[in-house]
């Protein structure tokens, strides 16, 4: 059994920060692939970050330049910090893992950021 959960969400105004936490607990190895997605209202989702076994960083284009993900040695808890932020930002992060050992995938509940327009 793996359980994530996400937290660090909340309410901030546009162009400030928030730090996102997602903990990974339970069987799961250090061979992963993080991402955080971003959930709208209108129910899109959208890949936001990624963090690749090897370190190996990607970003989605609209947070390109504002977001830093990032995980702690033991690649089970990983980080979103957003800086910057746009009311388009808001929305329910999900963090996602796959193990690439047991090529199982696993999603967090969510953690709801909101930045009023």
């Amino acid at each position: 059994q793996v359980q994530l959960v996400e937290s660090g969400g909340g309410l901030v105004q546009a162009g400030g920060s928030l730090r996102l936490s997602c903990a990974a607990s339970g069987n799961i190895t250090s061979a992963n692939v993080m991402q955080w997605y971003r959930q709208t209202q209108w129910n899109d989702r959208e890949l936001v970050a990624s963090i690749h076994n090897s370190g190996y960083t990607q970003y989605g284009d609209s947070v390109k330049g504002r977001f830093t993900i990032s995980r702690d040695n033991s690649k089970t808890t990983m980080y979103l910090q957003m800086n910057s932020l746009k009311p388009e930002d808001t929305g329910v992060y999900r963090c996602f893992v796959y193990d690439v050992t047991t090529t199982s995938s696993y999603w967090g509940q969510g953690t709801q950021v909101t930045v009023p327009s």
